[in-house]
């Protein structure tokens, strides 16, 4: 079943230069961030229709739950989705290596361990951030990774933790992993405290440090590194790409994922006309008859759907009415063609402040 037409579809250039086979093939200057109970395959297929091109993240799954889970309810994922990394949490290598050999064996382009999370619950696993402090045991970890399979093997940190934080710290972690066969590096330009701050705290009190991470792309230049940490715009994206590969935006994709609408053309090069947000909803009423008929819930769907009209007239009573209304019992794409008769044409226009 082909929900988004091929028609649109733009494809990455297939003569793109692959130096080994574990790198990625086709070159991806933008993300959006693995975000727990925010990007999964509902939301990563609403975001297909506003970017085809930005390279997108599952939740993390722990390798405890892709070994031992319902491996379809936890990393199943439409084609259209692709490109696709699924990102892992763990810290034992032949486990994580099973890990990559599920991940390749259901077509997901990359697999990425996460060395960034700084939850209580991941510490108490060994793995996040505190894996930070333990560079040798990630490079075991990501070893063992890559000779399990072909595709890429990355790795998403922070420039430091705790009183582990100076930009020496962070290199020689580099370094070390690096030397494990690890090409891609996604590094949080935010230290993370491992106690006396939440999660949630973590992602913004501590400073943001770009310039550190800048300086890692200067000196290790044969490494493709990533940054990510408080951007909010594409002029941001262009600003940074002068110093280092790609740039990886969180929140800001799921409270404004229009921000995206000119990615494809911005960012990528493409000569694509994007959808308008009222075309993105109706590119997604398939979809949600398709989920909705195998007894999904509406609301698991329009969830993600939220915040598109965001700055928008009729913002409002879109999200009022998708909220109240999707909950029902048999509610369908019905209910979401009703909220988006409330919401003005105007604003349905491609700009996207």
């Amino acid at each position: 079943m082909t929900l988004i037409n091929p028609k649109t579809l733009t494809l990455i250039n297939p003569k793109s230069q692959i130096l080994n086979p574990k790198s990625r093939q086709g070159n991806y200057p933008l993300s959006v961030a693995p975000m727990m109970d925010r990007t999964d395959r509902h939301f990563r297929y609403f975001m297909r229709q506003i970017t085809r091109r930005t390279l997108l993240y599952t939740e993390m799954v722990t390798s405890a739950a892709i070994l031992h889970g319902d491996k379809d309810r936890l990393l199943g994922f439409s084609p259209e989705e692709k490109p696709l990394v699924l990102q892992v949490g763990g810290d034992n290598p032949k486990e994580l290596a099973e890990c990559a050999r599920i991940a390749e064996g259901m077509g997901y382009d990359e697999i990425n361990l996460n060395v960034g999370c700084p939850s209580s619950r991941v510490q108490d696993g060994n793995f996040g951030a505190c894996l930070m402090a333990q560079p040798e045991q990630v490079a075991s970890c990501v070893e063992a990774m890559i000779e399990a399979v072909n595709i890429p093997v990355s790795v998403k940190h922070r420039i430091g933790i705790d009183e582990c934080d100076r930009y020496e710290d962070m290199a020689n972690f580099v370094r070390i992993v690096s030397q494990a066969g690890c090409q891609y590096f996604t590094v949080h330009a935010r230290k993370a405290w491992l106690q006396g701050l939440s999660p949630k705290e973590n992602r913004d009190i501590p400073p943001l440090r770009y310039s550190e991470v800048h300086r890692l792309k200067q000196e290790f230049p044969d490494l493709f590194i990533e940054i990510n940490g408080g951007f909010t715009n594409l002029e941001q994206v262009r600003e940074q790409l002068q110093f280092v590969d790609a740039v990886m935006i969180g929140r800001a994709a799921y409270d404004n994922p229009y921000l995206f609408a000119t990615a494809d053309c911005e960012i990528y090069g493409d000569v694509v006309i994007p959808l308008t947000r009222h075309q993105v909803i109706e590119a997604m009423f398939p979809y949600i008859d398709h989920w909705v008929g195998k007894g999904l819930k509406l609301n698991k769907i329009t969830r993600h759907m939220l915040q598109l009209f965001t700055g928008k007239p009729g913002s409002r009573v879109w999200k009022q009415y998708l909220t109240e209304k999707s909950c029902s019992l048999g509610a369908g794409s019905e209910v979401v063609r009703e909220a988006l008769a409330k919401v003005p044409q105007s604003s349905a226009m491609i700009g996207v402040k």
